[in-house]
Formats: C-alpha cells, structure tokens, sequence
C-alpha cells in the first residue's frame, strides 16, 4: 500500500500523559479509566480515541457506499463501543459499532450497506481477523 496521508502522533507516559499530533491540532491529556484503576479526571484515553476514529471512518465509508448505491445515509450516526480486557497474558480489544440508519432507509438494504461499509473502512480491515467487531444496524 501507497499511503496518500500519513498522520503522526507522539504520545509520553503511556496511559497517564500526553498525546500530540505532528501539526499541533490534537494535544490532549490521557488518564487511566477509573475502570482501570486510574483516577479518572481530565483526560481521555486510547480506548475513547481509537472510537472516534473507527466511527468517523466507518460513517465516512458509509457514506461512499450509500451514494455508490444511491441511497442518502447523509443523516446516520455511528458509535463505537470500545471494550478493553485481558486476554491471555496481556489484554484486548472488542468493538460494537452501532450505526442508526435515517428512517427512509429500509431494514435489508441499511443492512447491506452496513456489511458493505465494513468490507471498506480502513479501520474495518485493520482489525479484521484481529478482535472482534459486532455490526448492529439501528
């Protein structure tokens, strides 16, 4: 693969620091999810930012296949749900993505645009035979 954008972020002291981005646009603070045993607070952390891009990209993707098939999916909505556990010796991830369709979109064919989008986002194909991804069409 030929990159035709490659984004770049650095982050320091793992899950309880700082990440930024390259051109300064992101700069957040991390914290440990209280779930975790972190204090929680004023930060986000991996399992939160790794959602907002699976479910930006997936929307995108989305849309390329609806107007690909000439449907108007230009009002959905995507959430991801990003759960982090152990597995084996270390830990894992598993991903529900829930995509409400607009109303003029019938059951089937959202469905069929829904497993298309998957077989395109990037995100989809990067953890594709890695966790488990669970596609539930609303």
């Amino acid at each position: 693969m030929e990159a035709i954008y490659t984004a770049v972020a650095t982050a320091t002291h793992g899950r309880d620091g700082r990440a930024v981005s390259s051109d300064g646009r992101l700069d957040l603070q991390l914290a440990i999810p209280t779930e975790m045993g972190g204090a929680g607070g004023q930060g986000t952390n991996p399992e939160q930012l790794f959602a907002a891009g699976y479910s930006a990209c997936f929307a995108s993707a989305l849309g390329l296949v609806g107007r690909a098939a000439k449907v108007d999916v230009s009002d959905a909505a995507v959430t991801a749900e990003v759960g982090i556990g152990k597995q084996g010796e270390g830990f894992g991830l598993a991903v529900t993505l829930r995509v409400e369709l607009p109303e003029a979109v019938d059951a089937e064919t959202g469905r069929k645009l829904v497993e298309q989008a998957h077989q395109v986002c990037p995100y989809s194909n990067a953890t594709r035979g890695n966790i488990d991804v669970d596609l539930v069409v609303e």
